[in-house]
């Protein structure tokens, strides 16, 4: 489903925290969420919000730089405050579905996956952050979503959906780096009718409590038709644990059909650049800029 990039400029985003086990950990961010209460040992933590539109008449209630749009399909832009405090930048390989919202009585009652695509939740690594969100919106081009938007005719685990992988790979120079362990979307600790429900709960009635925010209080006053949530990261592997974004390298996250891939042919048509013609392939690859540093 071709998907142009700039009809998501009205449309809220956010990401879902803790739903992939050992993802928080890796990231050393599980701390943040101690004093996180769930109902399960391996639900996940908190939505978080990425980016809130302004709406011309409508009161913003959010914070002010979630109001930037953040996403591009081509290039992550280093912050140069974080270049200058030696900020760690990471990718974070996610599915993002795109979802349309009802709403009745102030509230949602239904939240409906249409489409599927391939994200990077690109995530700060830095002490001292109140919110979450604070690690993910950092201005432009600070996130990364695929164009190719794959549709969704129904959502349950006999759907498309259930035969795809998420990988995702760093290439620097030459060389193609595995980042994020590959991983079925079957393996996310919610999916279907489960994260739909947990989601539901969050949009409606999250509290603005340790590292998590008040989001209905974001989106009430102009009730988005639809919302972009990006649903957890992937665990990576040893060396994307340990290895951090440089100016120059490309990010790399692929969504693909098990069914019809293997992992070693997606590693061979990254190479040969052939990946993206694959229309059943959501593919997204960045390049890694630093913010050009101007003193008086």
């Amino acid at each position: 489903m071709a998907f142009n990039i700039n009809d998501l400029h009205n449309i809220p985003s956010f990401g879902v925290a803790g739903n992939f086990t050992g993802h928080l950990e890796q990231a050393g961010e599980a701390k943040d969420f101690l004093g996180t209460v769930t109902e399960e040992e391996n639900a996940p933590k908190a939505l978080f919000p990425t980016f809130i539109p302004k709406t011309e008449g409508t009161p913003y209630n959010a914070p002010e730089f979630l109001s930037v749009y953040p996403f591009s399909s081509e290039k992550i832009i280093f912050p140069s405050e974080e270049v200058l405090h030696s900020g760690n930048l990471q990718i974070e390989p996610e599915c993002a579905f795109l979802c349309n919202v009802e709403w009745k009585d102030e509230k949602i009652t239904s939240l409906t996956p249409v489409a599927f695509t391939a994200s990077n939740d690109c995530s700060i690594r830095k002490e001292g952050a109140k919110k979450i969100s604070e690690k993910k919106n950092w201005g432009e081009c600070s996130k990364g979503i695929s164009e190719n938007f794959i549709p969704l005719e129904n959502y349950n685990s006999d759907c498309k959906l259930s035969d795809y992988r998420i990988a995702s790979y760093l290439l620097r120079g030459d060389e193609l780096f595995e980042y994020g362990e590959n991983s079925s979307v079957k393996s996310y600790s919610y999916i279907y009718e489960k994260l739909t429900r947990w989601l539901l709960e969050k949009l409606n009635n999250q509290k603005d409590s340790g590292p998590a925010e008040n989001v209905y209080e974001y989106i009430k006053n102009f009730k988005p038709g639809q919302v972009l949530i990006s649903i957890g990261a992937t665990r990576y592997t040893d060396f994307g644990e340990h290895n951090f974004l440089k100016a120059g390298d490309k990010s790399i996250v692929v969504l693909y059909p098990e069914s019809v891939y293997s992992a070693g042919q997606i590693k061979n048509m990254i190479k040969d650049g052939t990946v993206h013609s694959k229309n059943d392939i959501s593919f997204l690859e960045q390049t890694v800029c630093v913010k050009k540093l101007y003193f008086s």
